[in-house]
């Protein structure tokens, strides 16, 4: 189960990170829910959905796009609450219990749904400007994830997040494709290799993702 304490620091590091893009972010109150419309789209890409051809999930990829979507919904809280953050942390456990939700007047059982229709619902609920954390708990079961695992992903995530914009992703000039692979496939690749545990664990993965990025400059 998710800790207050994990809760918490991750609403630090997410108001962090979006002050290093914009430090007056919570004023602006950008599109956050948008940005979950279209990951939630690309995890139903990891998964496949075309009946007509043959195709495999990729798992460790549909994980990833979820912690993706939990650094938005994060963003969205926050904004909800001003930037305040023990309103923005009651407001993450208010509802992370929760086994259904009403939407387009009707009330929908996570239960009843599988893995594509949850990831439809969290669309539509984000297109509504809406979002549902026991929704989101849902899909963590079945992406086999615990909130243990999403929190280690989410901290690595966000220092690949503080990379990027260390080496010119707000201006365009980084380099996402790596030795024909994207950051976030290195991401995986990395972190299975490093101890999350481990007190400079945040530290040697930024190293781990900088010396593979320099060896753009010597191909």
């Amino acid at each position: 189960m998710l800790s207050t304490n994990q809760a918490a620091t991750m609403l630090a590091l997410q108001d962090k990170m979006n002050a290093k893009v914009n430090p007056d972010w919570i004023a602006v109150k950008s599109p956050f829910l948008r940005a979950v419309v279209i990951e939630a789209a690309e995890a139903i890409e990891h998964h496949g959905w075309k009946w007509w051809k043959k195709q495999e999930c990729d798992l460790e990829q549909l994980q990833m796009e979820l912690v993706d979507i939990w650094h938005f919904v994060l963003s969205a809280i926050l904004i909800k609450h001003e930037g305040a953050q023990q309103p923005a942390l009651d407001d993450v456990f208010a509802e992370l219990d929760s086994t259904s939700v009403t939407f387009d007047g009707q009330q929908i059982s996570y239960a009843s749904l599988n893995l594509l229709e949850k990831l439809e619902l969290t669309i539509g609920l984000a297109a509504a400007k809406r979002y549902s954390l026991g929704l989101f708990s849902a899909l963590l079961a079945d992406c086999q994830m615990s909130w243990d695992d999403l929190y280690a992903q989410y901290v690595s995530k966000n220092v690949l997040n503080f990379f990027r914009q260390d080496n010119g992703y707000k201006e365009g000039s980084y380099v996402k494709i790596w030795s024909g692979r994207e950051d976030n496939e290195h991401l995986v690749e990395i972190m299975a290799k490093l101890d999350v545990k481990s007190d400079s664990y945040q530290t040697d993965l930024y190293n781990e993702l900088q010396a593979r990025y320099n060896l753009l400059d010597m191909a």
